[in-house]
């Protein structure tokens, strides 16, 4: 990870970057962002650059801690930017989804529908069987995303369920009956 770390990061037009005691705010046209300060990396920026040091590269740690700062600094440039979308296909026959106010509904084959509350700083849109899932971080779009799959993992022998859209599922063979003895 340090490899990556040791290049300053740049800055898109329109792109800040703020460093406090506390906290790295990145803000950008679609919002803004921040992390915790780690006291094993120091962060400098200067002319639309930001660059990483640690006082000790060969540290494992430090390496460690150097290269996810770099990585979560490289996501909030591009979510602020750019944003992250994830998107989940529902398949079975009869199950759907449909947002009822902020909620999203979902009817996946249990007895009832399954209210899931969105959160603020996550958008979610259905369409026919396909949900979208929108923010600019990376890791609690992700995480929605996850906790929406969750309801109704697929399942191996008709692939029925909640899937990401590039997901595969591996099939089974169901039960083979007796064969005439």
């Amino acid at each position: 990870m340090s490899r990556l770390a040791k290049k300053p990061i740049e800055l898109p037009q329109g792109v800040t970057c703020e460093v406090s005691e506390d906290f790295i705010t990145v803000s950008g046209a679609k919002g803004k962002l921040q992390i915790a300060v780690d006291p094993l990396v120091s962060v400098i920026v200067a002319d639309q650059s930001i660059t990483l040091t640690v006082a000790d590269p060969e540290n494992i740690e430090m390496k460690a801690h150097w290269g996810l700062i770099a990585s979560l600094i490289r996501n909030m440039i591009i979510g602020v930017t750019e944003g992250y979308e994830k998107k989940l296909e529902i398949n079975g026959v009869g199950y759907k989804a449909q947002m009822k106010g902020k909620n999203l509904e979902l009817n996946v084959g249990f007895s009832h529908s399954v209210e899931f509350k969105v959160p603020e700083d996550v958008a979610v849109s259905v369409e026919k069987n396909i949900i979208t899932i929108s923010g600019i971080d990376k890791q609690r779009v992700g995480q929605i995303a996850a906790e929406i799959r969750a309801v109704k993992k697929p399942e191996p022998y008709k692939g029925k369920g909640i899937k990401y859209i590039d997901e595969v599922i591996r099939r089974k063979a169901g039960k083979v009956g007796k064969a005439a003895a």
